[in-house]
């Protein structure tokens, strides 16, 4: 073993190399960026000599004695320094033959106090290693390694164990057993982190989230994270909640990345020129939750929609008392269904959370009054993520979030009453679909275009229904409502058609088969516009059967197609099985109706 100066002199070297590797090594230059981690390195390299092969070490190992066992501790601290210090310069085949020697060296002794530490954090990074290589398999077996060690150890002993530093420390500058214990729990939060990623590669995903939720309670719980990246993540597990309609965890997600953000400080004023790009990131990463939360508004209220609405797409009011019935039931149970969700956080963060959380329900909203305070929080997030992702830079992020800013006019419209004002929810989404579609350039921008397309012939076909069912409370039929009604149907056709038109080749040509992703979409085109056409009020005996004969075209183009391609069937049973019987009742019609033109012909 080393004389005492001699060993002073070894323990300055890695404190040294420590310095090296995580303090100067961010200050190096982008020619040489590697320089201060090759500086550290060679120091390694002669701690690593003086102290002696590891072969030497594991021949002394078991039988000699406790010097030669904290020798090879020693050794095996090195080694994973060297390992770590490998694979940050790239160098991964290197940083892996040192992390395997850092666990061989460990081996008998990894469930030991002085071992456990270092050899979780090096199945750690040999998980990592082999995570970038897109070994995930193998990656997924040391982490899990690692977790098993972590909770054996913790059931057989418990007590904080040494930090892999510590064994390069005098007596005197030995951690506490508190800072020890942080430490442990650290290396041990990271295993679940990568493990959460892992699960993720590998399609796990209920298991993915539960980890990633482990993961973000440890670090809030040891003060281990970077609030920015915390709160990213949380809100991005939000969204699994969302898909498994867990409102109150998803909720509960994005209030606390609310919270934790707002620890990054205020989002600082653009006069500070060293930070611009510290303040754009802030900025972005404030807008990508504030669109998190649109989805998380947008999907609570399709939610409600979904099990309110009857056969025909309306509200059932049946359906509605028994729901306000069954949840007032359902209040006293309120508080355990509190406790079953993962709460973030100690008393004082979890108050500020909670405070957050209430200003949105977490409940499905069973009335116009309720579903509007879900949208108007939703709608004030869409102003603050359009503040960032504006049309000039960011096009596709920008008609993403006015695209869901209709959906949830859409939405609340389905809760309203009153006609006429369902009618300006509706062409409120056309005000802001519409400028959208005529300054975007298809050429490049061709499934967005089409998405446009569709959703304002949707709109304005919406619109049109909603028209009708107005003039027929009327017991006649006023010009201005007539006007209306065929203005909105054109409309609702025109862009059925330019969306029917994109599908076409180079030649105009329509397919003869259309793919899965457009099959669904272009038939129920042609199923509105075959009924739009339908629709169009004349007093003009012509013009009305050469509306009749347009619409019979298009009901006959989806039962050919349908007799075509059977395998289509299944994507538009109803409007095949409609378009079926209008192709056997229009003919009728419009016999009847050209006997009747033709004695005044």
């Amino acid at each position: 073993m080393a004389a005492p100066a001699g060993w002073a002199s070894l323990c300055e070297k890695f404190r040294s190399s420590l310095s090296l590797s995580n303090v100067e090594s961010k200050k190096d230059p982008e020619n040489e960026p590697y320089r201060s981690k090759y500086g550290a390195r060679e120091l390694l390299e002669e701690i690593r000599q003086l102290l002696g092969s590891e072969e030497a070490a594991e021949a002394e190992g078991a039988p000699a004695g406790e010097a030669a066992a904290l020798r090879a501790v020693r050794l095996a601290v090195v080694e994973y320094e060297l390992g770590v210090n490998h694979t940050d310069t790239e160098e991964l085949s290197a940083g892996e033959e040192h992390l395997l020697k850092c666990t061989r060296l460990l081996e008998r002794h990894r469930l030991s106090r002085d071992c456990v530490s270092l050899y979780i954090q090096a199945q750690n990074n040999l998980g990592i290693l082999w995570s970038e290589r897109g070994e995930i398999k193998t990656a997924q077996t040391y982490l899990e390694s690692a977790e098993a060690l972590y909770n054996q150890y913790m059931k057989e002993n418990g007590n904080p164990p040494l930090d892999p530093n510590e064994h390069f420390m005098a007596e005197e500058e030995k951690l506490t057993d508190q800072e020890r214990s942080k430490r442990f729990e650290k290396a041990y939060t990271h295993t679940l982190y990568y493990l959460a990623q892992v699960y993720q590669h590998l399609e796990m995903i209920e298991k993915a989230a539960q980890y990633c939720h482990t993961t973000l309670k440890r670090q809030l719980e040891y003060s281990g994270y970077y609030p920015v990246e915390w709160a990213l993540n949380a809100a991005t597990l939000s969204q699994y909640y969302l898909t498994k309609q867990c409102f109150m965890e998803s909720r509960h997600c994005l209030a606390a990345a609310n919270v934790i953000f707002s620890q990054a400080g205020q989002v600082p004023s653009s006069e500070d020129n060293e930070t611009e790009q510290d303040q754009q990131d802030l900025r972005q990463r404030k807008a990508e939750i504030a669109r998190c939360w649109i989805k998380y508004c947008l999907t609570l209220l399709q939610s409600a929609r979904k099990s309110l609405e009857d056969n025909i797409g309306e509200l059932d009011p049946d359906r509605q008392s028994e729901l306000k019935a069954q949840r007032k039931k359902e209040e006293d149970e309120k508080e355990k269904g509190r406790k079953k969700a993962v709460l973030f956080g100690t008393s004082d963060l979890c108050d500020s959370i909670l405070a957050t959380e209430e200003k949105v329900s977490c409940i499905c909203p069973l009335d116009f009054q309720e579903a509007r305070e879900v949208f108007l929080v939703g709608q004030n997030y869409v102003h603050e993520a359009k503040e960032f992702f504006q049309f000039d830079g960011y096009v596709t992020d920008h008609i993403e979030i006015v695209q869901d800013h209709s959906a949830l006019f859409k939405v609340l419209a389905f809760f309203e009453e009153d006609y006429e004002r369902r009618c300006k929810m509706h062409k409120r989404r056309i005000d802001m679909l519409e400028p959208m579609y005529v300054d975007l350039n298809p050429q490049y921008y061709l499934l967005i275009s089409r998405q446009l397309q569709f959703e304002l012939a949707d709109t304005y076909y919406e619109m049109m229904d909603l028209k009708v069912a107005i003039g027929n409370r009327l017991e006649e039929l006023d010009s201005h409502t007539r006007k209306k009604i065929n203005s909105l149907a054109q409309l609702a056709v025109k862009y059925y058609e330019l969306f029917l038109d994109s599908l076409r080749n180079p030649d105009k040509i329509f397919p003869e088969k259309l793919e899965d992703d457009v099959l669904r979409p272009a038939m129920v085109a042609k199923f509105h516009i075959a009924r739009l056409y339908g629709k169009l009020i004349t007093s003009d005996g012509k013009k009305q059967l050469e509306n009749m004969q347009t619409s019979l075209e298009y009901y006959t183009f989806l039962v050919d197609y349908c007799e075509k391609h059977p395998e289509a069937v299944q994507a538009i049973e109803t409007e095949l099985e409609l378009s079926k019987e209008m192709v056997g009742l229009l003919p009728t019609r419009m016999e009847r109706l050209k006997a009747k033109l033709s004695p005044f012909s």
